[in-house]
């Protein structure tokens, strides 16, 4: 394993109220890394951005698209820090990613071009009013369409079962936008290796008696054969993993 980062300085002084650090997961992202980097460090907001990519053992050029767009950025606003890492899962990149954050706050952000980080003020501002610890961004609440009818009611699925058992009122549990307070996920004990990160964290967020704020996002989803990586399976797993951490401690 190995990390790579470089701090960039500001040239001059600005007035920010906090670190936003924003994990990204990538496995075989190459072809849409940078677009989605640089998304990230366009968006205006009076905050300091922690950028942390952690590549998933990648078989492709991701590390090398990185490491370039990174050495391109040198001497900007923001930090940022490439983690390489055997192939694990996107759960364990996720984790890594989290405990090498240190930011007032933590979002997670897929490498691919699906979800908008223009929608970061938005998700930010009930953190940022003391309203909540932990906000999600629905895509149900959206304006967009919901993409292939398979993955759409398969997460309807995942959000009956998420506010049955939780006695939650959530509209789009395993969206990819999830904000927390940073001390609250960096202090939480989690043990995803897959994609049952969504529904392992949103259990132990809602046990914990946390209320999950809900804010509309845009989405532009792709198919399987564009590299969307999640599967019918997952769907099933994501429903078991809400049925156990619901009776375990």
């Amino acid at each position: 394993m190995s990390t790579q980062a470089v701090q960039a300085v500001a040239s001059a002084p600005r007035t920010t109220i906090g670190t936003l650090s924003v994990v990204i997961p990538a496995y075989n992202e190459g072809p849409t890394i940078e677009r989605i980097l640089d998304k990230v460090i366009a968006v205006p907001m009076n905050v300091d951005i922690e950028l942390i990519v952690v590549d998933d053992g990648s078989k492709d050029n991701t590390r090398e698209v990185v490491s370039a767009w990174m050495a391109r950025h040198q001497g900007e606003r923001f930090t940022f820090r490439l983690i390489t890492k055997e192939n694990g899962g996107k759960g364990t990149a996720v984790r890594r990613g989290i405990a090498e954050s240190t930011g007032d706050w933590v979002i997670i952000q897929d490498a691919d071009l699906e979800y908008d980080p223009n929608d970061y003020p938005a998700l930010l501002a009930p953190m940022i009013a003391g309203e909540t610890e932990v906000v999600y961004g629905s895509r149900i609440l959206g304006p967009d369409k919901p993409g292939s009818m398979k993955f759409y009611l398969g997460g309807r699925a995942v959000t009956f079962a998420t506010n049955l058992l939780y006695w939650s009122n959530l509209t789009d549990e395993p969206t990819c936008y999830k904000v927390f307070k940073g001390d609250l996920i960096r202090g939480m004990d989690l043990t995803c290796t897959g994609f049952e990160f969504c529904p392992e964290v949103t259990a132990k967020v809602l046990k914990r008696g946390h209320r999950i704020v809900e804010v509309p996002i845009r989405y532009y989803p792709r198919s399987i054969e564009e590299g969307k990586k999640i599967r019918a399976w997952d769907g099933v797993l994501a429903l078991w993993e809400l049925l156990k951490w619901r009776f375990r401690k």
